[in-house]
């Protein structure tokens, strides 16, 4: 579990993030939904320690992550996986050595054992004898679960998806979905995924918190997203002619 107390963060003049508290569960996905510049990506980001919060509180489990020193959040990291929005995969890189790129900053293991651990992996994500090919040759949609096997290869506590189906066509981004609610299930992991998709909402979303110009708005599950009194929600929810349809 993550649970984060009184997060604020500022930039200049601008508050992103305001005293924002909040609980991700173990095996299930918690999304973070929002428009545009309502701070979703501010807070991933001070969740994993690429921006500092101003103040606040970042448990991990019992540990908290902003009063660690620099050697305490090197080993949290450990316990981390990142899947980034455009994949992040290295092009000068095969797909075998991109999903063990972790294993060698993380691990002392033998070049035979990460190969192992990267085929046990890419297979888990139904990649088959890929594992030579460089991610020019692969399509969108292989790519996504290229960047997701090697976010789960050094066996993470904690799954961090950043925008997952972006630039994916309805079926892969299902197909995406499906494979991250999976192995967040089958792991037993803390997933904590940022999207403004929809679709991945009623999909996966276990957890459902709505960010509203930086504030905390709603949150609930996908079962109860649909029926909330929530004006500034269901202005987000209801964006399209098609969601309007549904509702009436």
């Amino acid at each position: 579990m993550i649970r984060i107390a009184h997060i604020n963060k500022q930039f200049g003049e601008t508050q992103v993030l305001k005293d924002i508290s909040l609980s991700f569960e173990q095996g299930k996905t918690n999304l973070i939904i929002g428009k545009s510049g309502s701070g979703k990506t501010v807070l991933m980001k001070c969740l994993v320690g690429l921006l500092e919060a101003d103040s606040g509180s970042i448990f991990y489990d019992s540990r908290d992550f902003r009063t660690m020193n620099t050697r305490a959040r090197k080993a949290l990291r450990k316990e981390m996986g990142m899947l980034f929005q455009g994949s992040a995969l290295f092009d000068s890189m095969t797909v075998t050595d991109n999903v063990i790129f972790p294993l060698d900053m993380f691990t002392d293991k033998s070049r035979g054992e990460k190969v192992k651990r990267a085929d046990f992996c890419l297979d888990r994500v139904n990649l088959h004898n890929v594992g030579h090919l460089y991610p020019s040759e692969l399509s969108g949609g292989m790519k996504k679960r290229v960047a997701i096997a090697r976010a789960i290869a050094i066996g993470p506590k904690y799954l961090f998806c950043d925008e997952p189906n972006s630039g994916l066509d309805p079926p892969t981004a299902i197909l995406i979905d499906k494979l991250i609610s999976e192995i967040t299930k089958e792991l037993d992991i803390t997933t904590v995924v940022n999207t403004h998709d929809l679709n991945s909402v009623m999909e996966i979303g276990d957890n459902v918190a709505f960010i509203h110009q930086g504030n905390l708005w709603w949150t609930g599950s996908n079962r109860e997203i649909l029926h909330t009194d929530n004006p500034e929600l269901n202005s987000f929810v209801y964006a399209t002619e098609l969601m309007k349809s549904l509702r009436q």
